[in-house]
């Protein structure tokens, strides 16, 4: 039976109103774990659906369905990004890109350290505490503004090597892979031109500020604090909440764990460039080696029983291949630095704990989504999106971005989107003829761009840790993270529809 207008007015008035809430309250540092149930349970009793219902099993099995899904990978990313740090294989990586490129080259050194470790499969956030100490060294040798270290950090961490680039282990990257049956490197030739592009766009406005500014006389200013205090700026309340919800890290436990030996007192050598970059390339090759050789030559037939959810290899592949390729990463990490890792233990416990709040906090925007993607409603948002001109690329890459830009998180915004819509992409590009990996990376890039709006977790972060501010650094962000990402999603678009996925 068709619903009348005021119910469906009514119904659209209460999600409103329960995401306008859900974001003020959010950016606001109101911990997302108690913001979604209750913003959730609003827009179901403003709908006049039943309320406790909702809660049980609409809410708490879709945040299952997610934490069952991805938990895996949140808890071993974030073991292996601990132990990289506490080893120092993240520093002696940035060091060695200081050491080939120097101060002339200071931008182009720290995109690359970024993006050696994150596209390696190191946490965003372990990323950011590692290479901000390093840029400002060589920002302030260069002579070079410190208010663009927040978007040269960002430009090599966050921007191609979490979306674009093939193969990476970033969460984005595996969470699309059970809605369409594809792999980490779906669309590769599609992946690695949308790379080229975010990072020479990133990397021309980046010199070209630096250039201007060098013109006007603007040169390296000292933070307040000295820049001595990295990981205090990181650790307020404020900034953990929003940081939760963006990566798979949780910034509290940055400290934890057992520092690299040398620093400690224990006289061993830091971990040369060979040793620091071995874990990386075997994630990267793991990765590879499971998805194009192995899973393909397995028979898993019995993944069709009751018994192991009557799925398919095809579902549930990816998130095996990155799960395999860290596993194997922390091996070998652990083997080649087993006596820089003087507290091992400490160091696994603070990286398992790191992985708790994120995991909870992104299932519970999941949840939130669940509950608003089955009120009657929400029938209207669904035609409007599909709706969209420009055919089911379009509306996929309107829709995700619009949902990774108002919660302020990528994964979040990315698997509402999915959970939601991905049934209904998956008939459309049947309809149309579209290779679902083409799908996979246009989703996976749409959930990077608007995701890094002012109230991100990742945004607060990274800018607290530089000892900047919104409106000393935000302007040059925007334009390598989301200026950037939406030209290179724009390229991928008009690519595929072109000539198909490849």
């Amino acid at each position: 039976m068709p619903m009348s207008t005021a119910t469906l007015f009514t119904g659209l008035a209460g999600m409103l109103a329960s995401l306008a809430l859900l974001v003020w309250l959010a950016y606001r540092g109101w911990s997302v774990l108690l913001l979604a149930p209750v913003c959730a349970m609003l827009a179901a009793f403003v709908s006049g659906e039943p309320v406790l219902a909702h809660w049980t099993q609409t809410f708490m099995a879709s945040t299952g369905r997610f934490l069952a899904q991805f938990f895996p990978l949140f808890l071993l990313g974030s073991l292996f990004g601990k132990l990289m740090e506490d080893s120092g294989s993240v520093d002696a990586v940035a060091q060695l890109m200081i050491d080939k490129l120097g101060t002339r080259h200071a931008l182009v050194a720290v995109v690359m350290g970024g993006a050696l470790v994150t596209y390696g499969g190191v946490s965003l956030f372990v990323a950011f505490f590692v290479l901000a100490p390093m840029a400002q060294a060589l920002f302030r040798s260069a002579d070079l503004p410190r208010r663009l270290m927040p978007a040269t950090i960002m430009l090599g961490t966050a921007t191609f090597t979490m979306s674009a680039l093939p193969g990476t282990p970033a969460l984005q990257n595996a969470i699309p892979m059970p809605f369409f049956g594809t792999t980490p490197f779906a669309a590769p030739g599609l992946g690695v031109i949308a790379s080229g592009v975010m990072a020479g766009f990133g990397l021309w406005w980046l010199g070209r500020a630096a250039a201007a500014a060098k013109q006007n006389g603007e040169g390296f200013v000292e933070p307040l604090d000295g820049g001595a205090d990295y990981e205090a700026r990181g650790k307020s309340a404020l900034v953990r909440e929003r940081a939760s919800v963006a990566q798979t890290f949780d910034p509290a436990e940055i400290d934890s764990g057992g520092r690299a030996p040398e620093a400690a007192g224990y006289g061993v050598a830091p971990p040369s460039a060979f040793v620091a970059l071995a874990p990386l390339v075997v994630v990267v090759a793991m990765n590879f080696a499971m998805n194009v050789v192995v899973f393909p030559r397995l028979d898993a037939a019995y993944l069709a029983q009751p018994r192991w959810g009557a799925t398919t290899l095809s579902a549930v592949a990816g998130v095996w291949g990155v799960s395999v390729a860290l596993a194997v990463g922390i091996v070998v990490l652990v083997a080649l630095n087993r006596a820089r890792l003087g507290a091992l233990r400490e160091s696994m416990d603070a990286g398992a704990n790191a992985a708790v709040l994120p995991v909870l906090s992104v299932g519970s925007l999941v949840g939130y989504g669940a509950v608003i993607a089955a009120l009657p409603a929400f029938e209207a948002v669904r035609d409007w999106v599909l709706g969209i001109g420009g055919g089911p690329l379009v509306s996929l890459a309107v829709a995700t971005n619009l949902l990774a830009g108002l919660t302020g998180s990528a994964s979040g915004g990315l698997t509402i989107a999915l959970d939601a819509l991905g049934g209904t992409y998956m008939q459309l590009a049947a309809q149309h003829h579209i290779d679902p990996a083409l799908l996979h990376r246009v989703a996976v890039m749409s959930s990077g761009t608007l995701d890094s709006l002012p109230h991100n977790g990742a945004v607060v972060t990274l800018l607290a840790v530089c000892g900047s501010t919104h409106r000393e650094s935000y302007r040059d962000l925007v334009i390598v993270s989301i200026a950037g990402a939406l030209i290179a999603l724009a390229v991928v678009i008009v690519l595929g529809s072109l000539f198909g996925c490849f």
